[in-house]
């Protein structure tokens, strides 16, 4: 039986900064042998059509559940929460200190030089969309298709040079070489991801960055899928800027950061005008005010001080850490892929080629299946969360899938690994993918307008509300 997107029902096939405070600081470093953090939702349990399971949460690509130890410093914080910069009262002056120490430990995190800056921003779509305020006027932007669209999208079609997905390594770095060395504007930017948030695939920075050097041109890295797997340093790649997010980093409070070299973000206006990125304001009506430099330039109004906090647990974690979790993803990894690799009507998806390096991300597609319907059916009966879709990198996934059986939309399913997952978590995968791609659903499921959902499902998909 074939499965076409215009199909409203699917019936089974068969039934089956150093503080002056004396303060204790909200989060410290895990002590001793490196070890993979817990998160605050391991051992989540979920309701399936066949009863409660320990929830297998393979969408961390998306966002991911606070650490542990992330959770304690936000109480921490809370307790003693004030204005920053502002106050003389205790309170005042123990978080500020610890928003600033927040800053260190996040420049710390991705080895930011001494004269860069760090500046906390809402996500990485935040932090690159104040990037490209900040960018001289003729600024040339220089990113590969394959990017997440908030690596492609903020730099405005005039100024941007978009160069086609690859079929290799050597085509992406020829394809850079030669646009660079069309270019005629003096101030260039190359932009693009550590990691493939479609694939998990990644590309090769440092050799990015010689050729940027050699034609004059910056660097800005997409690190929302790197960070959270792979150590960064800004120092040693010789990267201009760096951007990612605290949610896919296991700190999901609101907070992200942009940090790189000072020069373009201290020359441009203020990306929020308002209170804390002002040295003075006058009633003089042509120069009413007078911007501060550095982070506070771009941080006006009363800054997410949780958010920050958050985010600096989690990258304290992961720089003590970075051993243990690597392992761990790369065991999963190897066993996720060994076990697809053996499903006949499974492909997986790549840019460059299957034994290219990656992170723990797969995207793949089971052949006349639905992708929207393969996760469905991964939550309703295993309870799996998977996530399906084009991933916010449409030109990549078009060019990847084609539309290859002209029956379903051309989406893919995209498995993410992270710290809350389980060698059973995996085999539950893959022993649902076999029987998935061998005879389809045991259930029947109904297209509506919230998606894919299962025939007569009884189950209570709802908690109370949590306020």
């Amino acid at each position: 039986m074939s499965i076409a997107s215009t199909d409203s029902t699917v019936s089974p096939r068969h039934t089956k900064a150093p503080s002056r405070l004396h303060v204790v600081r909200p989060s410290t470093a895990p002590a001793g042998t490196a070890t993979v953090p817990r998160t605050v939702a391991d051992g989540l349990p979920v309701p399936t059509l066949g009863g409660t399971v320990d929830y297998a949460n393979f969408d961390h690509a998306a966002s991911t559940p606070a650490l542990v130890s992330v959770k304690a410093a936000v109480d921490a914080a809370l307790r003693t929460y004030s204005s920053v910069h502002r106050g003389n009262g205790f309170a005042s002056k123990v978080t500020s200190a610890w928003y600033e120490e927040a800053r260190a430990e996040v420049g710390s995190f991705v080895g930011v030089r001494a004269a860069d800056t760090v500046i906390f921003t809402r996500n990485t779509t935040d932090s690159f969309n104040l990037l490209a305020r900040a960018l001289p006027r003729d600024t040339t932007v220089f990113v590969f298709e394959t990017e997440h669209h908030s690596t492609l999208l903020p730099w405005g079609a005039s100024r941007t040079v978009s160069l086609p997905v690859p079929a290799s390594i050597e085509q992406a770095l020829d394809d850079l070489t030669a646009a660079l060395q069309q270019a005629s504007t003096c101030n260039r930017l190359v932009v693009v991801a550590g990691a493939s948030n479609v694939t998990g695939e990644l590309w090769p920075l440092e050799e990015i960055v010689r050729i940027a050097r050699r034609h004059g041109a910056r660097v800005a890295i997409d690190a929302a899928q790197l960070a959270p797997h792979r150590p960064i340093d800004i120092e040693t790649t010789g990267v201009d800027y760096v951007a990612f997010s605290g949610h896919k980093l296991y700190a999901p409070f609101g907070a992200g950061v942009l940090a790189g070299r000072a020069d373009w973000l201290d020359a441009a206006d203020p990306y929020l005008r308002g209170g804390g990125a002002t040295v003075r304001v006058t009633a003089t009506p042509a120069t009413p005010a007078t911007w501060t430099t550095g982070a506070a330039r771009h941080e006006g109004g009363s800054p997410n001080v949780i958010g920050a906090i958050a985010l600096a647990a989690a990258c304290a974690a992961f720089s003590a850490n970075h051993s243990a979790i690597e392992a761990h993803e790369e065991s999963l990894l190897a066993r996720l892929r060994h076990g697809l690799a053996a499903v006949p009507g499974i492909d997986t998806w790549s840019i460059f080629g299957e034994t290219h390096d990656r992170v723990a991300v797969v995207a793949f597609t089971i052949e006349r299946l639905d992708s929207s319907l393969v996760s469905a059916i991964l939550s309703a009966e295993h309870g799996i969360g998977v996530r399906d879709g084009k991933f916010c990198a449409h030109i990549l996934v078009d060019e990847l899938l084609e539309d290859p059986w002209g029956e379903v939309p051309a989406t893919a399913v995209r498995i993410s690994i992270g710290l809350s997952n389980t060698a059973e978590h995996v085999d539950r995968l893959l022993g649902a993918l076999v029987e998935l791609a061998a005879h389809g659903p045991q259930r029947q499921y109904v297209r509506t307008e919230q998606g894919w959902l299962p025939a007569g499902d009884t189950r209570e998909l709802s908690l109370p509300r949590p306020w």
